[in-house]
């Protein structure tokens, strides 16, 4: 029976068969029909090609009568395979998408696969539906509802769209020693220390660290990011009062842009973030002095993801934090570390999201 499927392959499909073999990633079942078709067009039995690729002869046998009747590709590709008739028609899947996106029933929190299968028992006439059934149908929706993001969610208002235009816009100008960009945020971190010595890495074993820590409080870390260069600036304090935040701006003034005629500054609405601030720390005529060589811009609320820093300050948690440190001056040690390689790396955000793309997505 077999041998009227005879695998005659031309040079080229030679070729295409072997730079299958040699390299990519392809499906296995794939590639045990390129080797079935290379073996019979070199001359061997079906039975010798079983035994060698392991496959079953009627493996062996369909990719054969595929070649001969339809072609290379159709030889390499997947039969096409009746399958069951689904359970559920296309208004019974509405039906079960529409449930899975409404509430739970009382006394529970969120919907299960059973409890689905249950409840949509009761709205139609099946008399069973399985786990299975519900679990294919909202996989192919991408739905699943027992799981919840947290997310603020803005109000988009004209107040939202002027702040965050007023935002991009400083971004996409040209770099101005005159005028920098400078982000400016803060974020809280622990001083974590190690109850029992950790056990270094060697051949074969990682480092090992016990579950248990000690808590020695906490610090704060004030960060500063140039938009337009290869500049961040992290300030290590025990607080982020506004007394805090006055001398963060007084040492952005005095120390790290005392050339500058304005430094604009890209911050949050967090309660500090305000002129009032350095009233309140300092003497008038040095609060008047800083703020004349500021511009405060801020972010709209609920949207401090149009701060760049927040990627910095997550690039410093990654490379730098992510860790046990347990004392405040290691931490400064630490960070002032990280600081100096990543300004000299060279590194920079490259932000991508522009005014014309907002009004887009904002419509």
């Amino acid at each position: 029976m077999n041998v009227r499927y005879r695998v005659d392959l031309d040079q080229p499909e030679r070729d295409a068969l072997t730079a299958l073999l040699r390299g990519g990633k392809h499906p296995a079942r794939k590639l045990k029909r390129a080797q079935i078709l290379l073996a019979a067009d070199a001359g061997l039995s079906d039975a010798a090609i079983a035994a060698t690729v392991t496959v079953g002869g009627s493996t062996v046998y369909r990719t054969k009568r595929r070649f001969v009747e339809i072609g290379l590709e159709a030889a390499l590709s997947e039969e096409p395979r009746p399958g069951a008739e689904r359970k559920l028609t296309g208004k019974e899947e509405a039906l079960l998408v529409a449930t899975a996106c409404s509430s739970p029933p009382p006394g529970c929190a969120r919907w299960t696969l059973e409890l689905l299968a249950n409840e949509f028992v009761k709205l139609t006439a099946h008399e069973q539906v399985s786990r299975e059934t519900v679990r294919r149908r909202l996989a192919e929706n991408d739905l699943k509802p027992w799981r919840k993001d947290m997310w603020c969610i803005p109000k988009i208002d004209a107040e939202y769209v002027a702040r965050m235009e007023d935002v991009l816009d400083l971004y996409a100008e040209a770099s101005d020693p005159a005028r920098p960009v400078v982000c400016f945020d803060e974020s809280p971190t622990q001083l974590v220390g190690e109850v029992r010595q950790p056990i270094p890495a060697e051949p074969g074993r990682p480092e090992r660290y016990d579950y248990e820590y000690k808590r020695n409080g906490t610090a704060n870390l004030f960060v500063f990011l140039d938009a337009h260069r290869s500049w961040r600036k992290v300030k290590v304090t025990e607080r982020r009062t506004a007394d805090d935040f006055a001398h963060c701006m007084r040492d952005l003034v005095d120390v790290h842009y005392p050339e500058a005629d304005c430094i604009r500054v890209v911050l949050d609405n967090l309660s500090t973030h305000t002129p009032a601030a350095l009233y309140q720390a300092l003497p008038a005529e040095e609060a008047r002095r800083i703020l004349r060589r500021l511009e405060l811009h801020y972010t709209p609320k609920h949207a401090s993801w149009l701060n760049m820093v927040e990627i910095e300050i997550g690039v410093l948690r990654g490379q730098c934090l992510d860790r046990r440190i347990e004392s405040r001056s290691r931490l400064v040690a630490e960070v002032e570390a990280w600081e100096r390689r990543r300004n000299a790396s060279g590194a920079r955000i490259n932000w991508m999201f522009s005014t014309e793309q907002a009004r887009v997505k904002l419509a």
